[in-house]
């Protein structure tokens, strides 16, 4: 059930009796203050402007026209030609009643479901999962699971980097290491460790330089053992990857692993065909196709280059080849980029050229959806203490740990703290990201993100958890509730028109790749849900059956909502707390 979509039909069709274009739309959004009904019809300005009339006055044959009486008490016409409406309660309570009974919480599905490939988390197999994979892992998820409620197809895609030449060094040290009876997953038990002892080695030891040297050509021509060797650095790899997709409860799996070996095959015809088309041309030995799409404001057109001097392919023609395979073989219709700020200009580089070289058609939307950087306390790139990464590991224990802290101090007689704390913490880190606005900077802090006031996770998760223990308190399942929804009350009005509103958050948010606006919007519920508590008695002795019933399935409809939400920003709620 969609609010918007029904004012915006029943108001179109108003529109085009009264002899307004078609391309004339209605505007319809929920009304931003007191007062002004509760959602306001803003098109017949822009309607009257472009048919030079009065725009009251067309305000008013709208009004006249449109058909509303069984969903709005009343229509006014305010200001310079918006149309306020207020809705009738008697109808916003059929509809929260429906919707509290459906599986699907009454979330249309997407009238024209898409094919979205979504690229999200791509950590760099030579090392360890840091706080900059963070973002893009969450955001990304996030995004892949409100697509997917909303019944488009969505294939998810980890371009992890699992090719070039640092593999060689690796592969190198790798076997070495073996040779001391070591297993690969003893060896590569801490990735960060590992990779600095191949450097160290590769630096020190000419004659292991020019081993792993010989070990790329050797990869990347496919010999047996050394591919044996990389298939073992691989796994473990992933295996590490895995493990912090699990903490997370991010749903990514080893079956969306498309990494760049994946398109190693491709790059050489690529390129053929990139010079058979003229765009590809020799520069001081390199292949390279020069942009004048992306010029600067000297004229100079923006260089992309395909192929190195010495041979070798770069991340640019990985990820040409990776649109290619998008759009021909997994047919998307919109492809999805979560990846940092920085690499705005190579995404814009890559997207020109898969166009401009019929990679794929204009209809396909390519979309880069930058995030900003998490930062320390002193307004800098988060470190640890020392200046180095922040393994993300770490950094999931230690929420955790401080979880399950605060939880103690609240509640030491708490059952299942261990797993509470779990998803405390977890959903503590995911939701103080998720609630920003994507594309900005935002300071870590953890007082601020586990605190239980505020618009935090344990906030929410605490919401809904008060709800369950009135179901406790009454002694009832709330999935048996009967009777009507009435509502008496402005603060059951305002919390029943923020019920209905999920799905049109849902739809902007799929639209905007904006997670903070599902954020922002269950902060809303939970706030109107606590004035609702304190204003609507719901187990008093003095509240009549019928409206104790009523109230109880509101509360209902407010936690399956707390839940469902939370969940498509995969943070998990608690019975108890």
């Amino acid at each position: 059930m969609n609010i918007r979509e029904q004012l915006t039909s029943r108001i179109q069709t108003a529109m085009t009796l009264a002899g307004i274009p078609i391309e004339c739309r209605p505007m319809v959004a929920a009304a931003k203050k007191a007062g002004f009904g509760d959602y306001q019809a803003n098109g017949a300005m822009g309607a009257a402007k472009k048919m030079g009339t009065n725009p009251r006055e067309l305000a008013a044959k709208i009004v006249e026209l449109v058909e509303l009486d069984d969903i709005a008490d009343k229509l006014e016409i305010a200001g310079p030609g918006f149309i306020n409406i207020h809705l009738k309660p008697e109808w916003l309570a059929g509809c929260v009643a429906d919707a509290e009974q459906d599986p699907a919480l009454a979330i249309n599905p997407a009238a024209e479901p898409k094919t979205i490939v979504v690229d999200y988390s791509s950590p760099n197999l030579a090392k360890e999962m840091h706080v900059g994979h963070l973002r893009s892992s969450i955001i990304g998820d996030a995004l892949v699971r409100i697509l997917a409620r909303l019944g488009h197809k969505v294939i998810r895609q980890n371009h992890v980097g699992d090719w070039g030449t640092q593999f060689g060094m690796l592969i190198a040290e790798l076997e070495e290491t073996l040779q001391t009876d070591a297993s690969a997953a003893m060896a590569l038990k801490d990735l960060e460790v590992f990779y600095q002892q191949a450097k160290a080695h590769f630096d020190a030891d000419e004659a292991f330089a020019d081993k792993a040297r010989n070990y790329v050509v050797k990869l990347q021509s496919g010999d047996a053992d050394v591919l044996k060797l990389w298939e073992q650095f691989k796994q473990v790899s992933l295996e590490h990857s895995a493990d912090i997709y699990r903490k997370l409860n991010v749903t990514l799996t080893d079956a969306d692993v498309c990494g760049e070996s994946f398109y190693n095959e491709d790059l050489a015809p690529l390129l053929h065909e990139l010079q058979a088309q003229g765009l590809a041309v020799e520069d001081q030995g390199a292949q390279v196709v020069f942009l004048q799409e992306l010029a600067d404001k000297e004229g100079n057109p923006s260089p992309v280059i395909i192929q190195k001097k010495g041979g070798g392919f770069l991340y640019a023609t990985t990820d040409l080849a990776a649109i290619r395979y998008r759009a021909g073989q997994l047919g998307a219709d919109r492809i999805l980029y979560f990846i940092d700020a920085r690499q705005s200009l190579h995404m814009q580089q890559v997207f020109t050229l898969a166009r401009k070289a019929g990679f794929v058609d204009s209809d396909v939307s390519l979309e880069h959806h930058a995030f900003g950087t998490m930062m320390g306390a002193d307004g800098k790139p988060f470190k640890t203490r020392s200046g180095g990464t922040v393994k993300l590991s770490a950094l999931l224990d230690e929420a955790v740990e401080r979880a399950a802290a605060v939880i103690t101090e609240k509640n030491p007689e708490l059952e299942g703290a261990n797993d509470i704390a779990r998803k405390v913490g977890i959903g503590a880190v995911k939701y103080a990201d998720l609630s920003k606005t994507r594309t900005n900077d935002y300071v870590f802090n953890w007082d601020t993100m586990l605190s239980f006031e505020g618009n935090t996770a344990p906030y929410l998760q605490y919401a809904y958890t008060r709800i369950q223990s009135i179901f406790r308190k009454a002694e009832i399942d709330p999935d048996n509730l009967t009777g009507n929804i009435v509502l008496g009350s402005e603060q059951e009005k305002a919390l029943a028109i923020k019920l209905l509103q999920l799905g049109e958050v849902l739809e902007q948010v799929a639209q905007d790749a904006m997670p903070h606006l599902l954020c922002t919007y269950l902060y809303d519920l939970a706030s109107l849900y606590m004035r609702f508590y304190e204003a609507c008695p719901i187990l008093k002795s003095d509240v009549p059956a019928e409206l104790r019933a009523s109230r109880l399935r509101l509360c209902h409809a407010v936690s399956r909502t707390l839940a469902t939400g939370l969940d498509m920003l995969g943070i998990e709620v608690s019975e108890r707390m």
